[in-house]
């Protein structure tokens, strides 16, 4: 489950329940953010090869082979530079783990923020870097939202714009 409350168009705070690994994550604006008791923080990986990344699930139904073109050379892209890539099906599990730096970077080539606004606020409150697919800071009005540990931003950020440039 992910919730979050917005206020004049900034969400200010957010929660995400998994009850199959019995955590819950937690942030509040200007506050940090936790998993249960314990204060998050991205992880401090610094390269991408040594990174694990996770990158959304594939769309389907109408228009899925346009949408999917990019998911499908990112994948094969971070494939060759990263350590892994990895994909979990869950926006808020993808935002909350790199929170918590379970995961280096998440990238989602959709932004529904019914799906995103909790865990981008968590993921930020940790420390994470929140962007849309061209640089520029992540907002509800993005078109993806990528979140990344600051060190690999610009590396990350690069294949990222690589692809969608193809």
């Amino acid at each position: 489950m992910s919730l979050s409350l917005v206020a004049a168009n900034t969400v200010v705070a957010a929660g995400i329940h998994l009850p199959f690994i019995g955590t819950q994550y937690t942030a509040l604006l200007g506050q940090g953010a936790f998993a249960d008791d314990k204060r998050l923080q991205v992880s401090h990986t610094s390269t991408l090869a040594d990174a694990l990344v996770s990158i959304d699930q594939y769309a389907f139904g109408e228009d899925a082979e346009r949408k999917n073109r990019w998911r499908l050379r990112l994948t094969e892209r971070l494939a060759h530079d990263a350590q892994r890539v990895r994909m979990l099906g869950s926006s808020a599990i993808d935002l909350a783990w790199t929170a918590e730096g379970r995961l280096d970077a998440c990238i989602q080539f959709g932004n529904k923020p019914w799906d995103t606004s909790a865990g981008v606020l968590i993921a930020r409150e940790a420390g994470a870097r929140v962007l849309d697919d061209d640089g520029s800071e992540h907002s509800q009005q993005s078109r993806s939202t990528i979140a990344v540990t600051p060190p690999l931003e610009a590396d990350l950020m690069a294949a990222v714009q690589a692809v969608l440039a193809e």
